[in-house]
Order: C-alpha cells, then sequence, then structure tokens
C-alpha cells in the first residue's frame, strides 16, 4: 500500500485478520504441531502486523508495538479520534 489507503477499510482488515490470528492461537492450544495451522498463523500474523504498521503511519498506532511507524514527531494519541469514535474510522 503505497498511497494513503481508506481508513475504514484497513481498520476492517485489521479487524479480519486479528480475528484469525485468534482463532488459529485457540486452535494451536489444542493442536500444537499441526504444521499446516502454524503456517497460517504465521502468514496472518504477518498481515497484521504490516496492516498494523500501514495503519500507523497513516493514521496514528493502534498498539504501542507500532508507535514507531507513526508519522507523529511526539506523543499525541489523544490528538486525534479513537477508531470507536466518531470521526475515528
Amino acid at each position: 500500500m503505497s498511497e494513503c489507503p481508506n481508513r475504514k477499510e484497513l481498520f476492517q482488515h485489521i479487524n479480519e485478520v486479528s480475528f484469525a490470528v485468534d482463532d488459529i492461537k485457540l486452535y494451536l492450544d489444542t493442536h500444537p504441531c499441526d504444521e499446516e495451522a502454524l503456517e497460517c498463523f504465521e502468514e496472518y500474523s504477518q498481515l497484521r502486523n504490516e496492516a498494523l504498521k500501514e495503519y500507523a503511519k497513516h493514521f496514528g498506532p493502534l498498539t504501542m508495538d507500532t508507535v514507531i511507524y507513526s508519522k507523529a514527531d511526539k506523543w499525541d494519541w489523544t490528538q486525534n479520534p479513537w477508531p470507536w469514535q466518531e470521526g475515528g474510522c
């Protein structure tokens, strides 16, 4: 994603891949040796991390570990609406 993405669509994508990561983690709790599930977990984790970095780059960080990807030159978590507030996404 080189140009500014649609905020709502990117946030929805983050929610979808996050759900997949969480779901696969639950499966892996009972099937830790399932190689296919492990590969799927790695793939969706990477997609989630990339989407979180992209979101931080354009709209500010959603998680503490993506603050460094934000364009902000100061700590400004409270300057913009949160994703669940009107105007946030």
